[in-house]
């Protein structure tokens, strides 16, 4: 188990925590941090793409010149595909781009992201985040101090002054520990966590939640056997 110091925002060393192996100390799957990615960015398309084929473009129900001495290809239509003004082949519709992944391999994914921040030196625990003033100015200050250009921070619980202040930081996102994902750790490369998100984060990747044990389903008792007939002597 990997002991880290705590910081406070001046860089100062305030204390020490110890950070679960089998969240932070895992293999970094490259496979499965690809899927996770790629999943969050399909979630993300709002799929309202359209462009409209022959039959959906207005007009065009007149022959535009006649069928012979014109030199020109035989045209039915103005809207055909081939005439500026036409209509698309097969033009993109509207469509739904979601589609589910197993939680376990979402689990599985935060555990891999989390775990190459930390084995590269790039995950810092804090000792809390708050704002006084809610001043964007003095947290990007906090934030040079601890050297992080750019990082996601995550939080035990959203706090709605601090969110306040880096709200306005376009390298640097801010999230109660429900909102921490795969795409924003990598694409950020770095992270600071509060020491009161840990616990919450433990839970995010499914370690040291109780799983309740499933019902077991009751069984119908086989029915008797009926008696067998007595034989009737002859």
């Amino acid at each position: 188990m990997a002991n880290v110091d705590v910081l406070d925002w001046d860089k100062k060393k305030v204390g020490s925590v110890d950070l679960n192996p089998e969240v932070f100390e895992q293999p970094v799957k490259k496979a499965v941090l690809h899927a996770v990615v790629k999943w969050q960015l399909a979630s993300r398309r709002r799929g309202t793409h359209k462009a409209k084929n022959k039959s959906e473009v207005s007009g065009g129900g007149k022959k535009p010149f006649k069928q012979k001495g014109t030199g020109s290809a035989r045209q039915g239509s103005s809207r055909s595909p081939l005439m500026a003004g036409g209509g698309v082949v097969f033009p993109p519709t509207p469509r739904d781009y979601q589609y589910t992944m197993p939680k376990k391999q979402k689990q599985v994914g935060l555990k891999s992201a989390l775990s190459y921040l930390f084995g590269a030196g790039k995950l810092i625990v804090v000792d809390a985040m708050k704002s006084e003033a809610g001043k964007t100015k003095a947290l990007s200050k906090s934030l040079q101090t601890l050297g992080a250009k750019k990082a996601v921070l995550i939080d035990g619980t959203e706090d709605s002054t601090f969110k306040r202040a880096a709200r306005n930081l376009p390298l640097h996102r801010y999230y109660g520990v429900e909102g921490l994902n795969v795409y924003d750790l990598l694409k950020y490369d770095m992270a600071i966590i509060s020491k009161n998100s840990l616990e919450g984060i433990n839970a995010r990747c499914g370690v040291g939640v109780e799983v309740a044990p499933k019902a077991k389903k009751a069984v119908k008792a086989a029915p008797a056997k009926k008696a067998a007939k007595k034989r009737v002597e002859a």
